[in-house]
C-alpha cells in the first residue's frame, strides 16, 4: 500500500510518500519560519497563502523522490484538523481534488493521531502505550488503546508547554522559534542552578499541567535583571535563566508521566511502552529525563526521530495508512475542523484564567 500524505496544520507545508511496509518514500517539508519570525509567531493569513503558493510543487518532488505516478498511489491522507483553518482547508482540497481526479480513497487525518502513531511508524510500538503528546498547542498524557481509541489521562488548564518555551524565548530576547533557541542558550549556561523558579501542579494529584505560572516568573526574574523596558540581559543571565526554565520543564513533565505511569498500569498491567511525541520531543535534555523516567519504571521508551517529532506529512501518510487498512475513509464532503480532540468524551478543564484548555485540539 502507498499513500500520499499531505500536512498543512500550521506553519510547514509538507508532502510525503509512505508505504504499510514502514517505508519512507519521500519526506519533504518546506518551514515557513523566515515569513513569520518578524512577527514572533505564527500569522495565520501568512501560513495559508504560503501553503496555497507551495504544496503542489511539493507533492510533485515527493512523487519524483519516491520514483512513482499518481497511478501508484493506493490512498491519500491529508491533516482534516486541528489547526489553523486556513492552511487546513489548503491541504483538504488538494488531496480531495487528487482523490477525485483519480479515483482514489481520501482520508482526513487527526493532527494529533499523526503525532500518536508516529512511534508505531518508526519502532512498530506495539498497542497500549503511554503517551505524551507536546508541542506549540498541545501538552497532554493519553493512553494510546488502539487507532482511533484514546483515552485523557491529563492536559494543560493553561499554556501548552511549546508555547511555553516561545514566551519564555521571547522575554529573554531570543527570537523564534522558542524551543531550539532556548536549548542551545541552556547548553551555554554556567550556572543553570541559579535561578530558583516555580514547578506548577509538581507533587499534586492527577495528570494536569500549568505552565503560565512558570512564564510569570521568568518574566519576573527578567524585570529584575533589568531585561525590560528596552534593558538588554547579559549572556550569561539570559543563558542561565534559560537552563532553569528548561529544567524546571523537564521536571514538571516527568512528575505528570509519573502519575500517568501509574494510572495506565492500573489500567494495562501487561504494560507498554512510555512514547514522547510532538515538537518539544525534540528537546534532548526532556528526552533524557523521560527515559530515565521509563527505565525507572521498567518500560521501554520511545521517541521518534528529531525530524518525525516536528510536524511532518510522513505521520499523516502513516495515520491514513492505519486507518485505511481497518476500512475507514472520508467522504469529499469531509469539512476541516479547527478543533478535534483525540478523546471526545474527555471532561473540558477550565484554568484560572477561567478559559477551556487546549482549545486547539
Amino acid at each position: 500500500m502507498i499513500v500520499l500524505g499531505i500536512e498543512t496544520s500550521c506553519d510547514e507545508t509538507a508532502a510525503a510518500i509512505v508505504t504499510d511496509a514502514r517505508e519512507i518514500r519521500a519526506d519533504v517539508v518546506l518551514s515557513q519560519l523566515d515569513d513569520h519570525t518578524p512577527y514572533g509567531g505564527v500569522v495565520p493569513e501568512i501560513a495559508a497563502r504560503a501553503h496555497l503558493e507551495h504544496l503542489d510543487g511539493l507533492i510533485r518532488r515527493a512523487m519524483s523522490e519516491a520514483g512513482i505516478g499518481f497511478g501508484d498511489l493506493d490512498a491519500v491522507a491529508a491533516t482534516g484538523g486541528p489547526g489553523l483553518i486556513g492552511g487546513v482547508i489548503v491541504g483538504v482540497m488538494t488531496a480531495k481534488a487528487i482523490a477525485a481526479a483519480r479515483g482514489l480513497p481520501f482520508v482526513a487525518v487527526n493532527h494529533l493521531e499523526g503525532h500518536a502513531l508516529t512511534a508505531r511508524l518508526t519502532d512498530n510500538v506495539a498497542f497500549p502505550y503511554l503517551l505524551l503528546l507536546v508541542s506549540g498547542g498541545h501538552c497532554q498524557l493519553l493512553a494510546v488503546e488502539g487507532v482511533g481509541r484514546y483515552r485523557r489521562l491529563g492536559t494543560t488548564i493553561d499554556d501548552a508547554v511549546g508555547e511555553a518555551f516561545d514566551k519564555t524565548a521571547k522575554l529573554l530576547g531570543l527570537g523564534y522559534p522558542g524551543g531550539p533557541l532556548v536549548e542551545k542558550a541552556a547548553a551555554r549556561a554556567t550556572d543553570p542552578a541559579r535561578f530558583e523558579l516555580p514547578r506548577p501542579m509538581l507533587g499534586r494529584p492527577g495528570c494536569d499541567f500549568s505552565f503560565s505560572g512558570l512564564k510569570t516568573a521568568v518574566r519576573r526574574h527578567v524585570e529584575e535583571l533589568g531585561g525590560m523596558a528596552g534593558g538588554v540581559l547579559s549572556d550569561a543571565d539570559r543563558d542561565d535563566l534559560a537552563a532553569a526554565f528548561q529544567a524546571t520543564v523537564a521536571e514538571v513533565l516527568a512528575d505528570r508521566c509519573a502519575r500517568a505511569i501509574r494510572r495506565f498500569k492500573e489500567d494495562h498491567p501487561q504494560g507498554g511502552a512510555l512514547v514522547v511525541a510532538g515538537g518539544v520531543a525534540a528537546n534532548k535534555a526532556i528526552r533524557s529525563r523521560l527515559s530515565t523516567l521509563a527505565e525507572t519504571h521498567r518500560m521501554p521508551f520511545v521517541a521518534p526521530p528529531l525530524r518525525l517529532c516536528t510536524d511532518n506529512a510522513a505521520m499523516i501518510a502513516w495515520a491514513g495508512i492505519e486507518r485505511f487498512r481497518m476500512g475507514e475513509s472520508d467522504p469529499l464532503n469531509f469539512a476541516p475542523r479547527p478543533r478535534w480532540p483525540l478523546d471526545p468524551n474527555a471532561a473540558p478543564v477550565i484554568g484560572r484564567a477561567g478559559v477551556g484548555a487546549g482549545v486547539k485540539a
